[in-house]
């Protein structure tokens, strides 16, 4: 007697064979994950907010530590697509400007002569840069032929442009998250499952540290830890500096992932597989990082997406202190430290795109991260 196959008889019956059961997890979280719009929102802009800031030294008009004395606090440069001959094009213009000082109010006053109109050229040369660390140019996305500047946001105190110092400032505060991620899944993935297979004085001792650090205000103990440094950190370079602030933050925010692992191992911890192992004589390292933790590695991307904000905003809170990335570096938090005073704020509002720029990418990596949260789990309703 031959045995016929489920897919056989239905092929005979001319019955549509159905793929359900046969779709491979991977393919289930995708096909959740791509149907989350503000997922792909949030996706699509994180990597579009990327590309800007990497490719900053170019698209930026001006080098962020020009200082131009002649527009202190100025404006965004006027723009028009109204040419000299009064027509509608696709060329943008500028306006030519004088620069003079009130004997009033001993402000710089910005005098536009809206009769002469500039042309923005693309590809324009102009200050020097490095890009990527190793790309030497001078050739600039979008600019002015001459004396000139174009500043599409403006420039601070000291005439700096603050579109350009957005850009660099930006590849700080986005890596920091990348970064202090990184070390918080490696020290908190070790740490929760450790504490959650091992169990009795070990876990005893671990927990009791996590609700030591967990019982701190975040933002004092940042603070505290930021203000410990040796003497030597005075001396440390912007690269130095940067790498001491994700160790900073990595070591508060490792906290909550280390629990939340804890109650999954202890889940594991009577599973068929981890029995499995430990009858075969495998080593209490090998079931933990061949068995338990490749099990939670949902668990833990989710998490990193969520914490990568925390770890945004964290950087901003630093600098904006004057405890994180100090001048001459940049990041979106010490940007935002000229805008702490409520009139600088009103007369200049420009000061406040750091502001926009944090908002955008916590809401984006808030959106990524749901629906990386979501996703993990294909079969809820």
């Amino acid at each position: 007697m031959v045995e016929t196959s489920a897919e056989t008889i239905a092929a005979d019956a001319g019955e549509e064979i159905s793929e359900v059961g046969e779709i491979p997890q991977s393919k289930l979280i995708w096909m959740r994950f791509s149907r989350n719009k503000l997922a792909l929102i949030g996706g699509v802009g994180l990597i579009i907010m990327y590309i800007i800031v990497g490719l900053g030294p170019f698209i930026a008009s001006n080098y962020y530590r020009h200082q131009n004395q002649d527009y202190l606090f100025g404006p965004p440069t006027p723009l028009t697509f109204i040419g000299p001959d009064g027509r509608l094009g696709l060329q943008p213009y500028t306006f030519e400007f004088s620069t003079r000082l009130d004997p009033e109010s001993f402000k710089f006053v910005f005098d536009i002569d809206r009769d002469t109109r500039v042309p923005l050229e693309l590809f324009v040369r102009g200050d020097p840069y490095s890009m990527l660390g190793f790309i030497e140019s001078d050739i600039h996305l979008l600019g002015i032929e001459g004396e000139q500047r174009f500043y599409p946001l403006g420039t601070d105190a000291l005439g700096r442009d603050v579109f350009a110092r957005l850009l660099i400032g930006g590849q700080v505060s986005l890596t920091v998250g990348l970064v202090g991620v990184a070390l918080t899944i490696i020290l908190g993935s070790v740490m929760g499952t450790i504490s959650g297979y091992f169990g009795g004085l070990v876990d005893d001792v671990m927990q009791r540290v996590i609700e030591l650090i967990l019982s701190f205000p975040t933002v004092p103990l940042w603070a505290a830890l930021a203000a410990a440094l040796p003497p030597i950190s005075r001396d440390f370079t912007a690269v130095h500096r940067f790498f001491l602030i994700t160790v900073i933050l990595s070591l508060v925010n490792w906290t909550g992932l280390a629990r939340q692992l804890r109650g999954k191992v202890m889940g594991y911890a009577e599973s068929d597989f981890v029995m499995a192992a430990l009858a075969s004589g495998a080593s209490d390292a090998r079931i933990i990082f061949v068995h338990m933790m490749p099990n939670a590695s949902s668990h833990i991307i989710v998490v990193a997406a969520l914490a990568i904000p925390g770890m945004i905003l964290g950087e901003t809170a630093l600098s904006f202190l004057g405890l994180g990335i100090l001048p001459p570096a940049v990041s979106w938090g010490s940007m935002l430290t000229q805008a702490q005073a409520v009139p600088v704020v009103v007369e200049h509002p420009w000061l406040m795109t750091p502001g926009i720029a944090v908002v955008l990418a916590v809401l984006f990596y808030s959106f990524l991260g749901d629906a990386l949260r979501d996703a993990a789990d294909p079969y809820s309703i």
